[in-house]
């Protein structure tokens, strides 16, 4: 491909951003017609066409989302580069993306970023905080944070760490119900369920190690009259007293090692699980999100959790 100017790529990125070609000038100070006129020119030198044009919008084409992906990343590193070089020093510098499950940004990740931010101030931090997946490409993303196997080879990923789930409840809770001994109590118990990857997680496998059977797995289904699509709300209903929660050993350790809820069930074991963090490209990473990525395995590492080594 041949680029006249990165004023191309800004023309796109506009179009893509704003859906039209007048909101798209508007933002780079351009006639509507000098961006139409540029918009085709660049189509014509290419050889494909990067929108589908109606009256009023524009509709990107697998072509144009390709394009647009790699002029963002294109734009963002030579950013980077203009910054360090005005800086003098090759100071990290510029904006991470991040999306993360709600209950880990809040329970891990933002004492993270903090100390993070602390060492770096030339970084910004933007953060969306959901337990419904994010596409890092559509969704404009640098890294995300992931929980579990993933399930799309084309990603590109570094696995941080890993952990389990296990099953806690608040005192209150076992004292008016009393603590389950085995998997199979848990289906007699108030149990705190949350949607995984859009379905409410109501099977609940475990696993343990025992001398005489060898390796034992057991699944159970369990049910309970509150549900939410935040693990964070589930974790909030256990520290209430309201049920047993499942959660990530990254979750709730904070919680467990201050008492607030007690680890059951302990001679079982949740099935272990990677924590990745996913880029959308593994060629174009400005040295901002590298450092952070290695920051973080650092963290998690520093962590020492009994299910941080792969099974």
């Amino acid at each position: 491909m041949k680029f006249d100017n990165l004023d191309e790529l800004h023309i796109v990125l506009a179009c893509h951003e704003m859906g039209n070609l007048t909101g798209a000038a508007g933002r780079l100070s351009l006639t509507p017609a000098a961006a139409s006129a540029a918009l085709k020119k660049l189509e014509a030198r290419l050889g494909v066409r990067l929108f589908e044009r109606s009256t009023r919008r524009m509709r990107i084409t697998p072509a144009g989302e390709l394009l647009v992906d790699y002029a963002r990343r294109a734009i963002d590193l030579l950013a980077e580069a203009q910054a360090q070089l005005t800086e003098g020093q090759r100071h990290l510098v510029g904006l991470i993306r991040i999306s993360a499950p709600s209950d880990l940004t809040r329970r891990v990740l933002m004492p993270w970023l903090d100390e993070f931010m602390d060492v770096h101030p030339g970084v910004e931090v933007q953060l969306a905080v959901s337990d419904i997946l994010s596409d890092v490409i559509r969704d404009q993303v640098d890294v995300a944070l992931r929980y579990g196997e993933l399930e799309d080879s084309r990603l590109v990923a570094r696995r941080l760490s890993f952990t389990r789930r296990i099953v806690c409840a608040a005192p209150a809770y076992l004292a008016r119900h009393g603590t389950p001994q085995h998997p199979q109590d848990l289906a007699q118990h108030e149990c705190l369920t949350f949607q995984i990857r859009g379905k409410r997680a109501l099977l609940w496998p475990f696993e343990r190690s025992d001398s005489r059977q060898g390796n034992e797995k057991i699944v159970v289904r369990v049910h309970g009259r509150r549900s939410a699509d935040d693990a964070e709300i589930a974790h909030r209903w256990a520290l209430a007293g309201h049920g047993i929660v499942c959660k990530s050993e990254l979750d709730v350790r904070a919680h467990v090692q201050s008492g607030a809820l007690v680890h059951l069930l302990q001679d079982w074991q949740g099935i272990a699980m990677p924590v990745h963090a996913v880029l959308p490209s593994g060629r174009f990473l400005p040295a901002r999100v590298r450092a952070l990525v290695d920051f973080l395995a650092q963290k998690m590492a520093g962590l020492d959790l009994p299910g941080s080594q792969a099974p």
